[in-house]
């Protein structure tokens, strides 16, 4: 008796074993899903659906983008980690997985997902209207110490990268803002245009288009040197203000998804990644390629994980 029970648990298994091996083999049987926590329009969405538009010829179904934006990424990040890790729910990923867990925003983090393909990265900048009484960075920062805490300054949500942007400004130069979260930078920048906050600190893609019509003005980009699309704006360490701070975007899915099914995904990023019309899809929206495998994109989170983690106190941000 004892045998026959061993005999069916052993059928069972292997049956179980079988049909998960010829499951991962089939993928994809129908569309995948890339879950993008933020509203549209933004540098994240954009970037969303341009790798889904060059994806299409690296994989036989297409990913289909859906926008789930809330609680700085919260909502949509924790719907794929709630998903079955079958392969057909991903996420983009943002820098936001390695600092919301730090403010207590989330109960998450990078590790509830196993790494694709690093996309983008990207610095953030002092953006104002292009009607505004500030042309230099520091005539912002000197209006915004006289006007103590009432300078409105947008960003895509509480704990986001653009919120620890403007307040890394905050540390470093002794200025006060007044922070107001969005669900995305995309809101953010309809509201500086219509002039409902004093300036956004969100990454030169999401107002590109807008500097172009001459509707915005960029005062300075927080990286390390100048960005050649934008090569006459001016860094922060230019002006003496030691402030490099950025974002990174990237492919992940759930924990647990089987490896026979990330292995044909990052095969297809990479692919995707390559094509010449992804290039030229990202420079037309002034975002940073940055192409990683697996293994860079999780030295990335790591890094960026500790890194927050010890400037977070620092900075002392109350959610």
């Amino acid at each position: 008796m004892n045998r026959r029970l061993a005999l069916t648990a052993a059928a069972s298994l292997s049956a179980l074993l079988g049909a998960t091996a010829a499951s991962a083999n089939d993928y994809p049987t129908h569309p995948i899903e890339i879950v993008v926590p933020f509203g549209a329009g933004g540098g994240t969405d954009a970037l969303a659906r341009a790798f889904a538009d060059n994806a299409r010829k690296h994989l036989a179904q297409p990913f289909v983008v859906n926008n789930k934006p809330g609680a700085s990424g919260v909502i949509g990040w924790s719907d794929v980690v709630n998903s079955k890790p079958d392969g057909y729910k991903l996420a983009l990923m943002t820098v936001e997985l390695t600092i919301l867990p730090h403010l207590g925003l989330s109960k998450f983090g990078v590790e509830e997902f196993v790494p694709i393909a690093r996309m983008n990265a990207d610095p953030a900048a002092i953006t104002v209207k292009s009607d505004a009484p500030w042309n230099t960075v520091e005539e912002f920062i000197a209006a915004a110490k006289k006007a103590n805490g009432e300078t409105k300054v947008g960003n895509s949500g509480n704990g986001s990268i653009w919120h620890l942007a403007a307040a890394s400004v905050e540390d470093k130069t002794g200025v006060k803002f007044s922070h107001i979260p969005y669900q995305g930078a995309a809101p953010a920048v309809l509201s500086l245009l219509g002039g409902h906050i004093d300036a956004v600190a969100v990454s030169p893609a999401e107002v590109a288009p807008h500097l172009a019509s001459g509707k915005l003005k960029m005062l300075a980009v927080m990286a390390d040197q100048r960005l050649k699309a934008f090569d006459k704006v001016p860094t922060l360490k230019e002006r003496g203000i030691d402030v490099s701070i950025g974002a990174w975007r990237g492919l992940g899915a759930p924990k647990n998804t089987p490896k026979e099914i990330v292995d044909v995904l990052k095969v297809a990023a990479a692919k995707t990644m390559a094509e010449p019309q992804m290039r030229e899809a990202m420079d037309k929206l002034a975002l940073g390629y940055a192409y990683g495998d697996d293994v860079a994109f999780r030295a990335t989170m790591a890094r960026d994980n500790d890194g927050f983690k010890a400037l977070i106190p620092k900075l002392n941000l109350k959610p």
